[in-house]
């Protein structure tokens, strides 16, 4: 089995998605999926709070501070 990603998960989220708004899933599978759903959603959640972590840690400046600047989009 393939190693579960942000990008499969978030995939799987928008599969869900689009099967309940279906309106064709009986109650016992639609409260499945929202099961399935918020299993994906707090995964997804908690790859996103690991790389905030992540970045914030790579811009600390040489005192161990955030080194806090406002993103500059390249055009």
């Amino acid at each position: 089995m393939a190693k579960k990603t942000f990008e499969s998960a978030l995939k799987q989220l928008e599969n869900i998605v689009k099967e309940m708004e279906s309106g064709d899933l009986t109650l016992e599978k639609a409260v499945k999926k929202y099961e399935d759903g918020i299993a994906n959603t707090r995964f997804c959640l908690d790859i996103l709070d690991k790389t905030e972590q992540k970045i914030t840690q790579l811009t600390m400046n040489a005192d161990g501070k955030p080194d806090v600047s406002d993103f500059k989009e390249e055009q």
